[in-house]
């Protein structure tokens, strides 16, 4: 008989119990890989509106505490009485005056509607007539370097020069007050769009243009596929102070032509001394200068967006 040792038995695998299996780091990725989704949950609904009521009130309260403060200001400073008119007397004169805004009794006695359509109307002919003359003339400056320095002198010498010092030339040209308002506000409007656009210009990266040059794209196709997606901040910088600049201006040069308009209309309420017209119009100036400024911000934002 052969004794057999335990050396001569075969070795067996130790595979184990189920319990007893090993964890792999493959299992240990998809396990994370599970749980990820569950802590990147999306906030709830009461969350969102909470932010958006926050945001709301920080976007809201301070405008309105600046109003009241300067309402508070202006209380103060008319409780002992004087020339200027109380905000309590301002606002029984401006529930007067907006009740019937457009109300027509001859060339020289309109609502102060009519009035604000009419300047409108002034500095939306101006001001279109110097973006188109300005923003292509702002697009040749920054292109080309030699008309440049032709150029730029005379900028540097006309711009400086007040709009006003133009409406003389306006009238002594068109022989009418509304042309030559139109005209003052065309030369107040056209120096920032034609700087800010030149300027949007030479800052194009030059590998832009040594790639068209290589494409060997048309100058209409290096303006429009090129410069202008580039310089529209810059252009629209331009015409948000231009606009800012006329709407400034048209009052002024009201109030020298005549006529109808916002200017006239606070000239004339001197003249009839009412004092509390002339704030209200104030206040009307204002806003619809902001208007005119929170619409073209609002158009700025959604060209760039979709740029």
């Amino acid at each position: 008989m052969t004794a057999i040792t335990v050396n001569d038995l075969p070795e067996m695998e130790d595979f184990g119990t189920p319990e007893a299996a090993p964890i792999t780091k493959r299992d240990t990725v998809q396990s994370e890989a599970v749980e990820l989704p569950i802590a990147a949950s999306k906030p709830s609904s009461a969350t969102e509106n909470a932010a958006a009521l926050r945001a709301f009130f920080r976007a809201v309260l301070p405008p309105l505490f600046g109003l009241f403060l300067l309402i508070g200001v202006w209380h103060l400073a008319t409780s002992r009485g004087g020339s200027i008119p109380s905000p309590a007397k301002t606002w029984e004169a401006a529930k007067i005056l907006f009740a019937h805004p457009f109300y027509s009794n001859g060339p020289n006695d309109q609502g102060i509607g009519w009035n604000i359509l009419s300047s409108l109307q002034r500095v939306a002919i101006g001001f279109g007539f110097a973006a188109l003359v300005g923003i292509p003339a702002g697009f040749l400056l920054g292109r080309f370097a030699l008309l440049a320095s032709i150029v730029n002198p005379l900028i540097s010498l006309l711009r400086p020069v007040s709009p006003l010092a133009w409406l003389p030339i306006g009238l002594l040209v068109f022989k009418r007050a509304d042309p030559a308002a139109t005209w003052t506000i065309f030369i107040c409007s056209i120096w920032p769009m034609i700087m800010n656009t030149a300027q949007g210009v030479q800052r194009v990266p030059q590998d832009y243009l040594n790639v068209a040059r290589v494409l060997n794209l048309s100058e209409w196709k290096i303006v429009t596929k090129i410069l202008f997606p580039s310089v529209l901040p810059y252009m629209l910088t331009g015409i948000r102070l231009s606009i800012g600049t006329a709407w400034l201006v048209i009052v002024a040069a009201e109030m020298l032509t005549g006529g109808v308009g916002i200017g006239f209309w606070i000239w004339d309420e001197w003249n009839n001394l009412k004092v509390e017209h002339i704030i209200i119009a104030i206040f009307v100036i204002g806003i619809v200068g902001l208007l005119l400024e929170q619409m073209l911000l609002l158009l700025a934002k959604r060209l760039h967006t979709e740029g």
